[in-house]
This record gives structure tokens, sequence and C-alpha cells, in this order.
């Protein structure tokens, strides 16, 4: 299983999310000499098939952003047919309950090999505490992410994705022992999109994320790999 990073430039995925594969190609050659790992996530997933995780391995390990949710015995078998093709981490929905989440790494290890790490998604970085309450959920985002991370780590996950705004809590809470994989980054002065609690990538780092996760800010770059050079940048300041 994938250790953590051990320098700025490991601590980097960057988000290869595009609908077509020779475009995903050419932005995973142009930034993958400077990050740690690639995220392939559902757009690219659902156009280009499993296919679409060979050749972006080829060039650095590969992040698979699925975030499955369902029935325990389906997740399972989602697993055992996602660890063949040896991402190094794969995301899983907390929400879906500790019996999820157990039968999630149970398959992963049955696969045999080098396991992807299992990665379950606290509270997406797109919801405010306006949405929890709309979708019955009457916790703020933070005491969510704490009590679904806690829940998730006892039921097997290996680490855990949540917004920047929820490292530090989850730390002070659960410790230093969590892999915690931090979307939501947008460097200062990036326009924040959709997303909704964000921090800069120095600040992320600083409050305890292993590693953070920038899309857009980079893919959309004029210059793809010096975008990202500057970002490793700044985590060593």
């Amino acid at each position: 299983m994938l250790s953590r990073p051990d320098g700025p430039r490991g601590r980097l995925i960057v988000a290869i999310d595009t609908p077509t594969l020779p475009r995903a190609e050419t932005l995973a050659a142009q930034v993958a000499p400077e990050v740690g790992l690639l995220k392939l996530g559902l757009e690219l997933f659902c156009a280009a098939g499993p296919s679409a995780l060979a050749p972006l391995r080829q060039l650095a390990p590969v992040f698979l952003d699925l975030k499955l949710h369902d029935i325990p015995n389906t997740v399972a078998g989602a697993l055992g047919s996602l660890a063949p093709l040896r991402p190094a981490m794969v995301t899983i929905h907390a929400a879906g309950g500790p019996a999820m989440i157990a039968a999630a790494r149970r398959a992963a290890e049955a696969a045999g090999g080098d396991r992807p790490m299992i990665l379950a998604v606290t509270v997406l970085t797109s919801i405010d505490a306006g949405t929890l309450r709309a979708i019955g959920v009457e916790a703020d985002p933070v005491e969510q992410v704490v009590r679904l991370a806690r829940m998730a780590l006892e039921a097997g996950a290996d680490g855990l994705v949540c917004s920047p705004r929820e490292v530090a809590p989850i730390r002070a809470a659960l410790g230093e022992g969590p892999r915690l994989v931090v979307p939501g980054i947008r460097p200062a002065g990036s326009d924040i999109g959709d997303q909704v609690r964000v921090a800069t990538p120095a600040e992320a780092v600083a409050d305890g994320a292993d590693w953070i996760v920038v899309g857009r800010p980079i893919t959309g770059a004029a210059d793809p790999a010096a975008a990202a050079r500057a970002i490793v940048a700044s985590l060593t300041r």
C-alpha cells in the first residue's frame, strides 16, 4: 500500500478531469513529472472506462476517485473488479456505513498484491451547513465530518477525504494516524468555482493534510506543469 509522501512534490495530486482519454493523456504527461499522483475521476472513467488507468499508471500512481456507495456486496464486487487495475487509492463514501466500508476493505485485501488504499469520503467540499440540513443532517460540516471519519476508520478505511476546513479538527480528534487526502484546494486568488470549504495548498498542509488534490487551477492553466511547480514551491516556504 502507498506510503505517506516524503516531500512536497509527493503531496500533490492533480485531478485529470476531462471527458476524453487523449486530452487526459496530454495533461498527465505534462504534469506527472511535477506531482505525486494523478487523479482519475468519474468524468473520465465514465467516458473511457477502466482502460483509462493503464496510460496514466505508466506516468504516476493513480488515485481512482469513484466514490463508491452501494450495498456492501455490490461495493465489494466493485473493489474486486478494480483491484487488478492497481490503483494506488480508491474512494468510497463513508455514508455507506460500517458494513459497506468493511466489505470494501476485505475485497481489496482478498485481491492480493499491492492493494489500493481505501479512502472514505466524509462530506463533499461542495456541501455547506444548509445543504446538510436539506438532506436531514442537523450537524454542522465539521461535526459530521469527524463523526463519519471516526466510524470509517473503525470499520477499516485506511484514510479519509475531507475538505481543508476539517483537517485540523480531524487531527485534534483522531491524531496523526489517519491518512488525509484533501480536495477543495485553491491557490490564493483562484476562482473557487463550485467548491465551498476551501483553503490554499500551504494552509491545508500546515493543518495536517498528507495529500492535496488540485484540478482546475492546474489543468486549466496555460502551462499546467508550471502551475503544478508553483504549488509545490508554495509548500516549501
